[in-house]
């Protein structure tokens, strides 16, 4: 009689398995660390007063707006800039 031969399935859970439920924890991982950053922004706004929290979102639009790309310089910059 010679050894018995096992199958890899029986050794445990298979890899595509494994696989899925790691991608699932990453995706709870990330969506609670979403949350607690949400809840951190509106904890420090609720420490604000009123016109702090008003300046805050006047100056967040205006950045949504522009962009998060290079600015353009100044008017004065611009205009009084050496030329080479």
């Amino acid at each position: 009689m010679g050894p018995l031969m096992s199958q890899a399935q029986e050794e445990g859970i298979s890899q595509r398995k494994q696989e899925k439920i790691l991608a699932k924890k990453e995706r709870e991982e990330k969506k609670q660390k979403i949350k607690q950053d949400k809840e951190n922004r509106e904890h420090h706004l609720n420490l604000q007063d009123k016109a702090t929290r008003k300046r805050m979102k006047k100056h967040g639009k205006r950045a949504d707006r522009h962009g998060s790309g290079a600015h353009r310089d100044g008017f004065l910059s611009r205009m009084f800039r050496r030329k080479r």
